[in-house]
């Protein structure tokens, strides 16, 4: 479980290091960073909503 937690900071930095990339690439007009940071993003939440249902699954299980 001390893994999965890990693994869930790791995906919420990923998320506000993506953000903050967005931001300086709009700010900057850096349309390259943009897109890249919106694909690793989306990337992330992704895999971020699939370790909190795989938690959830191991919760409900005896």
């Amino acid at each position: 479980m001390g893994k999965k937690l890990a693994l869930n900071v790791l995906y919420n930095i990923g998320i506000f290091v993506c953000l903050a990339l967005a931001y300086y690439g709009f700010e900057h007009t850096r349309y390259e960073y943009i897109a890249g940071a919106v694909f690793i993003g989306a990337v992330f939440v992704i895999l971020k909503i699939r370790l909190l249902k795989e938690i959830r699954n191991m919760q409900k299980k005896p």
